[in-house]
């Protein structure tokens, strides 16, 4: 399939932020969470967990809590804010003081017309959500020490609070509190610190779950403000609580990295009396479980040690599938690496700043398999920290490494960069007006245009040139879709430009022409997570979340005979199985009819000569053909060739030497510098 001399990369120093909240919802199946750096992603579970949307934090705005009003998204953090976000431009559409100090937790009630937020100061407030804001409607009775937790009735007319060493049961129409549910702080040597309620859930049928500081899950009637049961499942914090939509299940995590799930089950066996027993354990993470959804047939969780993790629920899986098995998403589904080719440059991506990089040579050229001497280290060109409080969402640097951009969710900048012997850079003074922020930004083959994804899926073109950056064209697609642009991929020849948004529309603009749309690719109902157009043949080549593979020809504006073909014959179950996104697509120079795909585990070289494996093959079958005559090879091979040689993968692409650059980040580096976990006694030790 092909020789590289492979550039192995493992500098890139990218240091996820840990998980705080989650909120899911379902009608829409999607989960929002919210990390420690003010980062909001949203993963869409109908489409492979996909994380469709990213909405970059700011050093000024926390995130304590998330809750999802139908399809509005809303936030409260230690700010003392409650923000609203605008989905379709993925920045805040609005904040809101709520004049209570920082703010620990939001919930909204079952019928989306009211939030209510737990303030510093021990007040609860509720506000109306009108269609395009919220308004401060009243306060409950202020009560001594914050409000850490709430949780709603079905009914909508109370509200339980969490606080320290209590929990209160608020009547709303009244505002005044009807119960006060005081919380056992635990051992002896617990009893000199207040215990922290730090979650509780409101079920229909009047009964208060709560979790706390001291290790405990408490089960307490509400209408008569006593307590049924007492569970201790930790030493140390339990810190989250789910609870099923039937109220059949609830899980709780803890801060040694446990989930426990608890169900509402029959004393005896056949009987009538039902209690809350504890039935499972598992210990998906190494920190502290911070964030939990149980969403049906998994539960969902996320914490400091900065992975998701998607695990099902056996005992509630009907049917064994994709979505029935064990996930964790360590990685964006987007990439934060770019990479000049003809310069040998990279780009990485980090929220604060940029790092641009210039890889080393090796001497010679070696046998497959030999690692080569290094005769120039890697060099650290420039580190370039971004203006303002805002979080860098999308950056680029050219193919020829003489022009970088980024932007924030309020600012755009162009740099220009001369990196010969000595490095120097300077910012462009006067854009174009219509750069004021970008979803995406990529440069032509030749590096004499930007494009620049901006609002209403809409893509301005930018010139180019030493004495001035003009505003070309902004190409608009044809069915006025609003949703913002994720994938922008140029020909080589500098003749066409793609455009993928996350309503699944792919369009095709001529950059000749400056015109209306070339064409519109036909909607596929998996969003486009990479795609790339060869550089012969100008055929557009798409993989989307759900890995199907797609090539579609922009001259005759229809899908090629390969991709019928594809399918046609459909593609191997096991490739369909994999559990990370495809997030990058290069081309073989050496054979046209090949072409080089990564996800987190592992790069793919396509061949279009070959036949497609069926399911009834060998799918990973590199080791078997080794072992064969080449006679024999030829009956055996198939058009995948998979390479898991390097793993952690956030970048693998071609330099115009035809070298592979790959680069990785081991997630031992990552683990490495999270904070020490709790440290729990073991036998023996």
């Amino acid at each position: 399939m092909g020789e590289f001399k492979v550039h192995r990369v493992r500098f890139f120093g990218y240091m996820p932020s840990g998980i705080r909240c989650m909120s899911f919802n379902e009608r829409a199946e999607r989960l929002a969470l919210g990390r420690l750096d003010g980062t909001l992603e949203i993963f869409n579970f109908k489409d492979s967990f996909y994380q469709e949307k990213v909405i970059p934090g700011n050093d000024s705005r926390s995130v304590e809590a998330v809750c999802w009003v139908a399809e509005r998204l809303f936030t409260a953090g230690l700010n003392g804010e409650i923000t609203e976000y605008d989905l379709e431009n993925l920045c805040p559409k609005y904040s809101l003081d709520a004049f209570g100090g920082p703010i620990w937790t939001v919930a909204c009630n079952a019928q989306g017309t009211h939030l209510a937020v737990g303030c510093e100061d021990g007040s609860i407030k509720l506000f109306e959500i009108l269609p395009e804001k919220i308004r401060f409607e009243r306060n409950l009775d202020r009560q001594k020490g914050r409000v850490l937790s709430l949780s709603w009735h079905e009914s909508g007319t109370r509200i339980a609070a969490g606080m320290l060493d209590m929990i209160r049961i608020f009547d709303v129409q009244s505002g005044h509190a009807t119960h006060r549910m005081l919380v056992d702080r635990g051992v002896s040597g617990m009893r000199n610190h207040e215990c922290v309620v730090w979650c509780v859930a409101f079920l229909s049928d009047l009964t208060v779950i709560s979790t706390d500081s001291s290790g405990k899950v408490q089960v307490w009637n509400a209408a008569m403000g006593i307590l049924s049961s007492t569970h201790l499942v930790s030493k140390s914090d339990v810190l989250s609580l789910a609870v099923s939509k039937d109220e059949s299940s609830f899980v709780v995590g803890t801060s040694e990295g446990t989930v426990v799930q608890f169900q509402f089950l029959a004393n005896i066996l056949g009987g009538d009396e039902k209690a809350w027993v504890r039935t499972k354990t598992f210990k998906p993470h190494t920190h502290d479980v911070r964030a939990l959804a149980e969403i049906g047939t998994a539960v969902v969780s996320g914490g400091l040690d900065t992975q998701l993790v998607v695990r099902p629920l056996l005992d509630k899986v009907d049917i064994m599938s994709y979505d029935n098995v064990l996930h964790k998403i360590h990685f964006p589904h987007r990439s934060l690496v770019s990479c000049a080719q003809k310069a040998g440059m990279l780009l990485f991506q980090f929220p604060a700043q940029l790092e641009v990089w210039r890889l080393g040579e090796s001497e010679g050229r070696g046998k497959p398999g030999d690692t080569l001497f290094v005769k120039k280290n890697p060099e650290k060109l420039l580190q370039l920290k971004r203006k303002g409080e805002d979080h860098i969402s999308c950056s680029a640097i050219s193919p020829c490494g003489g022009w970088l951009a980024y932007s924030t969710v309020s600012s755009l900048r162009v740099y220009r960069l001369q990196c010969d012997e000595h490095v120097s850079i300077s910012k462009v003074p006067k854009l174009p007006k219509v750069l004021r922020s970008a979803h995406q930004l990529s440069f032509s083959d030749d590096s004499s245009k930007l494009f620049a994804a901006s609002t209403h899926s809409m893509v301005h073109v930018i010139s180019l040139s030493q004495s001035e950056c003009k505003h070309l064209h902004t190409f608009k697609p044809k069915s006025g879709s609003t949703e913002p642009v994720h994938l922008l991929a140029a020909s080589k020849d500098g003749k066409w430009l793609a455009a993928a948004n996350r309503g699944c529309e792919i369009h095709i603009y001529n950059l000749h022409k400056l015109k209306v749309p070339h064409c519109t690719v036909p909607i596929y109902g998996s969003c486009p997570t990479a795609m790339g157009i060869h550089p012969t043949s100008n055929n557009l080549l798409m993989v989307h979340a759900d890995r199907q593979i797609f090539e579609y020809s922009i001259v005759e504006k229809q899908y090629t005979d390969w991709s019928r073909r594809v399918q046609r014959e459909g593609l191997h179950k096991l490739w369909l199985e994999r559990d990370t996104p495809v997030t990058h697509v290069t081309f073989n120079p050496r054979n046209a009819a090949q072409f080089m795909l990564h996800d987190t585990y592992m790069f793919c070289i396509i061949d279009q000569s070959l036949p497609l494996p069926d399911n009834k093959c060998q799918f990973y079958n590199q080791i078997t053909l080794k072992s064969l005559s080449e006679q024999e090879r030829l009956s055996h091979a198939h058009a995948f060739k998979m390479c898991t040689k390097y793993q952690h993968l956030l970048f693998l692409g071609l330099l115009d030497d035809e070298s592979l650059v790959v680069v990785q980040r081991p997630l031992t580096d990552i683990a490495s510098q999270l904070p020490a976990p709790v440290r729990l006694k073991k036998f023996a030790t």
